[in-house]
């Protein structure tokens, strides 16, 4: 979190103009900390990278591979994600993937992104760390320079595996630690608690990794206690099923906790019947510290900006002071260093004064 002598005043944003809002949450500098890069690979690139590499696809073209995007829950869209990863092969086509999503990111005035990507995923086809590392450090190196964005990769466990396993891909990951900022825990969460992965994280806090972890999406709040209690995370990727258990509500605003919520795959895999019901104005209320975020943007209909602006015209009860809380909050959630947190804070209340 950005220290307290760090941080700038707010704005006083009580005058806004509501029609003001949705330009603001647009254009207005913001980190996205839930976005899994394999997730953002577009029907368009992956036909692309199939055509590349001689890989045979089971749809005819990208609107036949687009209508398969309909998902019942988590599983049926995993399956699909797993299989859309069998396109990238070589180290070339990884960078293509982070340079896509990072060029879409900056349009949408992120300034921060703390991308997750599953090794596993890549590593049990015979794709190893020499061959994507190189190519995310060298997009975010690009993204950086040509953009202004800052990139902080964060490697994250697939939890329907084994621990062994996850243990493995971490051995395989430390000469690349340099570049790394966290471990996280994705992949299918019923029946795989955080419980399960506590030797892998407590080598990655050895490590000097930042610790984050998704639960309480479609698993039960008592996932987001492991997470918390277990794992020692610093962030909760979903944890949108917390507002079911009042004490763990009460703990993750005494807290500070964040939440990285992703309300557009919220929709999609079924955790929330449509936007409008989605519980994230609730969890502000209750003193949460929750972030919006894209989570899989190629599959779920919606960049960061998308799931903003989407959210906010579904509850009209969403005002200027929520839209405000939901970009700081990004901005001090994210792992960056103090000073750069305290210059992009600064940049984002200067553009709301100016708007008031």
């Amino acid at each position: 979190m950005i220290s307290d002598n760090l941080t700038p005043s707010r704005p006083d944003i009580t005058a806004l103009p509501v029609e003001r809002v949705a330009h603001l949450l647009r254009v207005s500098p913001k980190a996205e900390l839930h976005v899994h890069i394999e997730g953002t690979l577009e029907p368009e690139l992956i036909f692309a990278l199939a055509q590349r590499n001689g890989v045979s696809l089971p749809y005819a073209d990208v609107e036949a591979l687009r209508k398969a995007y309909a998902f019942t829950d988590l599983q049926s869209f995993l399956d699909l994600y797993y299989a859309g990863c069998d396109v990238l092969r070589t180290e070339q086509d990884f960078f293509d993937l982070a340079w896509a999503y990072f060029q879409r990111a900056a349009r949408d005035h992120v300034v921060r992104v703390e991308p997750f990507f599953d090794p596993q995923s890549h590593t049990a086809r015979g794709v190893g760390f020499e061959v994507f590392m190189p190519a995310f450090i060298q997009a975010a190196q690009r993204a950086q320079d040509e953009l202004g964005l800052s990139v902080g990769w964060i490697v994250s466990v697939l939890r329907h595996l084994s621990e062994e396993d996850a243990l493995q891909m971490l051995d395989a990951a430390q000469p690349w630690l340099d570049h790394l900022i966290g471990i996280g825990l994705d992949s299918s969460e019923r029946g795989n608690p955080p419980e399960k992965f506590s030797r892998v994280f407590a080598r990655a806090r050895e490590m000097g990794l930042h610790a984050v972890a998704h639960a309480g999406e479609e698993g039960p709040p008592a996932y987001v206690l492991g997470a918390l209690d277990v794992l020692k995370v610093e962030r909760i990727d979903h944890g949108v099923r917390a507002s079911e258990d009042p004490a763990l509500m009460q703990r993750l605003a005494r807290e500070q906790m964040p939440l990285t919520v992703c309300p557009l795959s919220n929709v999609r895999l079924c955790v929330v019947p449509d936007l409008a019901q989605h519980n994230l104005p609730q969890l502000l209320a209750a003193g949460l510290k929750v972030t919006v975020n894209s989570d899989d943007p190629a599959y779920f209909g919606g960049y960061v900006n998308d799931n903003l602006t989407e959210l906010f015209a579904a509850q009209p009860a969403l005002g200027a002071a929520q839209a405000y809380a939901l970009l700081r909050n990004s901005l001090e959630a994210s792992f960056a260093a103090d000073g750069d947190k305290a210059l992009w804070i600064a940049q984002l209340d200067a553009q709301w004064r100016q708007a008031v």
